[in-house]
């Protein structure tokens, strides 16, 4: 009876620091679309560190390595129009930054961002896309409106605070900031830390197991998966200003 108590008890232990860590430490996340495409896939599998950019209180600001977002950092956050959903975008503006387009360029804070990471795929130009802040656009939500109405000042956006500018690496397929707005800063859930696994499948796969997905990956798993992007590390590359 002692034997088994204890094996109860260690297994009990074991499974608490299992969930404590996938939801506390750490969460699984994956690419669902390819806003992020040339650096996050669709399909990848990925692990966000939740603790990065958590709340450190006055002691464990001094112990653990938390830390601001930043800009050019790839952040995880709560959708603010659907909580149930999380994104993966790149940091482009802090409070206080003034941010404009032209012609698919990103300008913060009067200077020319350079930035290697982006890609553009459509050649048929936006105007509202391309060269942000426009009048809104048919994709412009609520949200969107209400950051073009309060938030424009002399043509730039300027981040309120306790808020993030965010944008994705693949700038003429992505739904973010330009679209609804900024991401309260409580909103970030973490670093993306790795993608632990990559399966080519479609969107709509790939929102939700099902059936038909689990049968398809239980007959293509080993043709299907990016082996090349197995443990692959998401860099975050700072936004530099060309002078």
């Amino acid at each position: 009876m002692t034997s088994l108590r204890a094996n109860i008890s260690e297994w009990t232990v074991t499974v608490v620091m299992y969930l404590f860590a996938t939801t506390t430490l750490v969460q699984a996340y994956v690419v669902p679309t390819g806003s992020m495409e040339g650096n996050l896939r669709v399909g990848d599998h990925m692990l966000v560190d939740r603790l990065a950019y958590a709340d450190a209180g006055q002691v464990g600001k001094y112990l653990l390595p938390y830390r601001e977002p930043g800009r050019g950092d790839i952040v995880a956050f709560i959708f603010p129009e659907d909580i149930r959903q999380t994104y993966v975008k790149r940091v482009i503006g802090l409070p206080g930054d003034r941010l404009h387009m032209r012609d698919k360029q990103v300008y913060r804070n009067g200077h020319l961002l350079t930035e290697p990471y982006t890609q553009h795929v459509f050649p048929v130009p936006d105007v509202y896309r391309d060269d942000f802040p426009q009048p809104p656009s048919a994709m412009t939500t609520p949200r969107g409106l209400e950051m073009l109405g309060k938030n424009v000042v002399d043509g730039e956006v300027v981040v309120p605070p306790d808020t993030l500018f965010v944008m994705g690496d693949n700038r003429d397929n992505s739904a973010d900031s330009r679209y609804w707005g900024f991401v309260p800063r409580s909103h970030v859930v973490g670093k993306p830390l790795l993608v632990y696994w990559s399966y080519d499948a479609p969107t709509e796969e790939l929102q939700e197991w099902s059936l038909a997905h689990a049968v398809d990956v239980a007959q293509h798993f080993l043709t299907k998966t990016r082996w090349e992007r197995t443990f692959l590390v998401p860099r975050s590359r700072v936004a530099g200003e060309a002078r």
